[in-house]
């Protein structure tokens, strides 16, 4: 389980954006996107609406999707396009895996924000930054990383929210946010990249190798192993159904008790905002109060069980009953990095990053209308993107 969540009193920590680390994180960045990611190139279309957002001296908000951990990384690449360097909101917890992460994170213009409650300082820091309008301000509104480029999961409405609170203190009131859509295309042979990845999977199921089945096969047939183990593990048997069923149907065995004990049975929202609301109840005690070894341990094994919620949250189903390339490596990646905590690097990959144009937020919410109207049409316009990047492929993929 990777540790997302921090049992430790919260500390904001701000931004200190600094031209010579910015230089030298900058000098590093192309050699750990090939190392670490696969990225061999980066390519920006649609930079045209953000110039001109900027010269108009607008506060900007980018706001992209977040299927992958380099999404960061290659923003920046945008940035530079634009000679404008970038704030980035960014988990507290990233802060926090190391000394030299805590060092150089602010220095690079990113602050922390503390989703496990309301941050006050944070939510501040992103509405000056906003109001003075001198560097764009980039957020993801996916919240977590998904691992899923063909699909995004349900937006926070905190974006929207900022671009608000922005608006009201800005003279001129002119607050825009821009979407912003990462799409990844692969490149090279896809069996070549993905088979050792299977078999090793395989080999830690105590499997022989599957190599009697095409791949797509093996794939799919590891994939009802993991969520059958999953399965045995909560639900003592494997069950019935569809991928999509069997998923809520584990997602809710999860949720609900925990609900029951700490939300007064509310369990409203989707899975990641029902799991939100539980780390804000869990959490609290576990850092301000003397709880004995057991009751700690018994929180751990709870927000454990929220961290699968969140993996199988990743997961859609039907996934690969379209398959694409992509589709394919995304999939066996999260399930090494699932098993893991850590998906190894595939290259080559080409990162596409597409603006689109500013959407201008006033100052006050349509109250008339359920669901935040600015938010919707973010998605909309994101969903729109998505489709039309499809057809930027370059390369045929191999291997399928």
């Amino acid at each position: 389980m990777q540790q997302i969540v921090i049992d430790k009193p919260y500390t904001f920590i701000a931004p200190r954006l600094s031209r010579f680390w910015l230089w030298v994180a900058r000098s590093l960045c192309g050699g750990q996107l090939r190392k670490d990611f696969g990225i061999t190139a980066v390519e920006c279309i649609g930079v045209e609406h953000l110039r001109t957002s900027l010269d108009a001296g607008c506060g900007i908000l980018l706001v992209g999707n977040h299927c992958r951990p380099c999404d960061p990384l290659v923003m920046d690449t945008l940035a530079r396009e634009v000679g404008r360097s970038f704030y980035t909101i960014a988990s507290w917890h990233l802060f926090m895996e190391s000394r030299w992460k805590r060092f150089m994170l602010p220095r690079i213009g990113a602050f922390s924000v503390y989703r496990e409650g309301l941050d006050r300082e944070s939510l501040k820091c992103a509405v000056k930054i906003l109001e003075q309008g001198r560097h764009p301000l980039v957020i993801f509104a996916e919240g977590f990383i998904t691992r899923s480029n063909d699909r995004m999961v349900n937006f926070m409405e905190g974006p929207a929210f900022l671009a608000r609170a922005a608006a009201k203190q800005r003279a001129d009131g002119r607050v825009l946010i821009h979407p912003v859509f990462i799409r990844y295309f692969f490149e090279g042979d896809l069996r070549a990249a993905v088979t050792p990845v299977v078999e090793s999977i395989e080999k830690r199921l105590s499997w022989q190798a599957q190599t009697q089945l095409p791949l797509l096969d093996r794939i799919a047939k590891v994939g009802q192993a993991l969520l059958a183990l999953k399965e045995i593990e909560h639900l003592q048997a494997p069950q019935p159904g569809s991928a999509r069923e069997r998923l809520q149907r584990l997602v809710d065995h999860l949720l609900t008790p925990l609900e029951a004990q700490w939300c007064a049975g509310r369990n409203d929202g989707d899975a990641m905002v029902r799991v939100k609301r539980l780390r804000s109840a869990i959490l609290p005690e576990m850092v301000t109060s003397e709880l004995s070894e057991p009751q700690r341990a018994a929180r751990w094994r709870q927000l454990a069980d929220l961290y699968l919620v969140q993996q199988l949250h990743c997961y859609p189903g039907d996934y690969i009953e379209q398959p694409t390339a992509e589709r394919i490596l995304e999939t066996v990646e999260r399930y090494e990095e699932d098993l893991t905590d850590l998906a190894r690097a595939h290259p080559p990959l080409r990162a596409l990053v597409t603006v689109g144009e500013g959407i201008e937020v006033g100052a006050t919410r349509d109250g008339s209308r359920a669901s935040d109207p600015v938010t919707a049409e973010l998605r909309r316009r994101m969903e729109v993107m998505l489709e039309e990047t499809k057809s930027r492929r370059r390369v045929a993929p191999s291997g399928l």
